[in-house]
Parts: C-alpha cells; structure tokens; sequence
C-alpha cells in the first residue's frame, strides 16, 4: 500500500473544565499509549455521540 497523506481536520479551540478526578483517570488511562489526552477526548465525545440513544441526537451525526 502506498504512502497517503490524509488531508488535515478542521479543528477549533475550546476551554472546558474537567473534574480533577478525571483528568487523573484519563491520564492514568492512556499513559503508555500512543494517544494525547486531546484525542482521547475528542474519540470519546464521538464514541457517546454515534452510541447516544436519543435518536434526533443521531440523525445530525
């Protein structure tokens, strides 16, 4: 298979707040693993977005 470049998301910067606790958690959790915390959060955000039962929530994805 080729090389092939994979043309760059658009991305915007937000600020939130996440529960000490849980920024403990994530770090532990993806520590060793070839993920920032950023990606982390974004597939997570994607994940409970594609598997929300609210199904006008899935009709915009």
């Amino acid at each position: 298979m080729a090389f092939q470049l994979k043309p760059k998301k658009q991305t915007e910067n937000k600020t939130i707040r996440f529960p000490e606790e849980l920024v403990i958690k994530i770090e532990k959790y993806i520590q060793n693993k070839d993920v920032t915390f950023s990606h982390f959060v974004i597939q997570a955000c994607e994940y409970a977005l594609e598997n929300a039962e609210d199904d006008e929530t899935n009709e915009d994805c």
